[in-house]
């Protein structure tokens, strides 16, 4: 029996170890993109998709490449992702380089190195954050709301 243990233990090591990594490829998982209608689009220049309604969709802006601003629109204590929601990004001096409707619930956004105000609005309510960004990794920002209403 010990030998039996001996012999199962390094198994059992491996195996504990490799299971982050097990976890972390199911996320990496092929696109079926069939399916999924998100399609770069452009306004005053700027590169930008929004979406993300659907597992497809979600992983397919997820994996989108070049975008170095992504928001995220979520509500409740479950954070649901939202796809209705009113954004506007505008440069340090104020100038407004994106308007959207109806954004979401994923925003990624090509931008120009530099700092940057992100207004989002659902039903009235306004949040609001500012992103730097430059050619290093993307800023990630999530806005919330507490309800659906």
């Amino acid at each position: 029996m010990k030998s039996l243990q001996h012999f199962l233990l390094p198994f059992v090591a491996i195996s504990i170890l490799l299971f982050p990594i097990a976890l972390n490829a199911t996320s990496l998982a092929a696109v079926d993109n069939t399916g999924v209608q998100v399609q770069p689009m452009q306004q005053n220049g700027m590169t930008y998709l929004s979406g993300g309604i659907g597992e497809d969709e979600a992983r397919a802006i997820e994996q989108a490449q070049g975008y170095n601003l992504h928001m995220t629109f979520a509500i409740g204590p479950e954070n649901k992702y939202v796809p209705d929601v009113e954004v506007t990004v505008q440069n340090a001096s104020g100038q407004t380089l994106l308007t959207l409707s109806d954004a979401g619930p994923l925003v990624y956004v090509q931008l120009p190195p530099g700092k940057y105000n992100v207004v989002a609005t659902r039903n009235g309510e306004v949040r609001r954050d500012t992103a730097e960004v430059g050619s290093g990794a993307a800023r990630k920002l999530v806005f919330h709301w507490n309800s659906d209403e």
